[in-house]
């Protein structure tokens, strides 16, 4: 089950595109006209060849992969750096220590 399309975790355009991504990993390939009309409304010719163009690239390594029983080595197992949600407020004073 996919729950990116609820999830306050993505911007509309970060579901969007993750809808895009389903599609192409769909087997056969569902992109419909009316989602890349949408898609059409926010990236330019050239970026919407170099997302697809990404997008394929994940799906062909991923199939390579798997077709070769090159699967995950765990090296991220029990490895996880949450980062706290930070609210941002118009009197926040930049960071100007960072290099």
């Amino acid at each position: 089950m996919q729950e990116y399309p609820s999830s306050p975790n993505f911007s509309d355009l970060e579901r969007l595109v993750l809808e895009y991504a389903d599609g192409m990993t769909s087997t056969p390939v569902e992109v419909s006209d009316n989602l890349y009309n949408r898609l059409r409304q926010h990236f330019s010719d050239g970026q919407l060849v170099e997302l697809t163009s990404a997008i394929a690239w994940e799906n062909y390594r991923a199939r390579f992969d798997h077709a070769f029983g090159i699967e995950a080595e765990n090296f991220s197992e029990g490895a996880l750096c949450a980062l706290p949600v930070r609210s941002w407020s118009s009197t926040a004073t930049p960071r100007t220590d960072v290099p």
